[in-house]
């Protein structure tokens, strides 16, 4: 499967967003962290911001959710227009009930799970996922360190998707760098949420391809 970067604008600059994700369309989509400062102690974007975003980006929206009923709120951003829209198991009352909202407005649903939040009790939704992320930080901020110990989470994800014929995407997101990324990808994940690494230091279209040789000097 295609390997696909995600950068994160958490890490780019605020004041200047459009030009921003100009400087990323070599990108497959612009992950977009909306927090609300309940479910995660920050305080992001909402649905204004992610409305122009999807007026002007040049990719799509990968839009990640860390707020609380996402019951509620992951269909307004559907609604706007983001092709993707992940919702945390831990902040969802009836899952199944938001995958088929989103699927019903022309979105991609996906499912995060928090570095301890087991998969198990949640395979049969797996299904109907377009996309599973695992979080290899603590949601809530940029600038973590990647937690290698989620790597027997990602051998357990994709043993099952293999066994089950199934092919959604395999998320990670946060800590990913040239060093990280293929450890995660030896693992299984083919989808990469990179925000620091990007839009920290450089030129992010440069570091994008860096990305992309890291994973194929890792697979060789």
């Amino acid at each position: 499967m295609h390997l696909r970067i995600h950068p994160s604008i958490l890490s780019a600059d605020f004041v200047n967003l459009e030009s921003e994700v100009a400087r990323i369309s070599s990108a497959e989509a612009v992950h977009v962290d909306v927090m609300d400062n309940h479910f995660v102690p920050s305080l992001t974007f909402g649905p204004q911001m992610v409305k122009r975003l999807v007026e002007v980006s040049p990719i799509p929206l990968d839009v990640h959710l860390m707020v609380e009923n996402a019951d509620d709120n992951a269909v307004v951003y559907a609604d706007l227009g983001a092709q993707s829209v992940t919702f945390h198991i831990e902040a969802a009352t009836s899952p199944q009930s938001i995958i088929d909202s989103l699927h019903d407005r022309g979105a991609k649903a996906c499912m995060a799970f928090k570095p301890g939040t087991p998969l198990s009790p949640y395979h049969e939704l797996f299904h109907t996922l377009d996309m599973i992320l695992i979080m290899t930080v603590e949601p809530g901020a940029g600038g973590q360190a990647f937690l290698g110990g989620m790597m027997p989470k990602l051998d357990e994800l994709t043993r099952y998707l293999q066994t089950q014929g199934l092919s959604p995407l395999i998320q990670v997101d946060g800590g990913v760098t040239v060093e990280t990324l293929p450890q995660a990808l030896r693992h299984g994940a083919n989808a990469f949420v990179a925000g620091s690494s990007v839009f920290g230091h450089g030129i992010p279209e440069d570091n994008i391809t860096a990305l992309r040789l890291a994973a194929k000097q890792g697979e060789a």
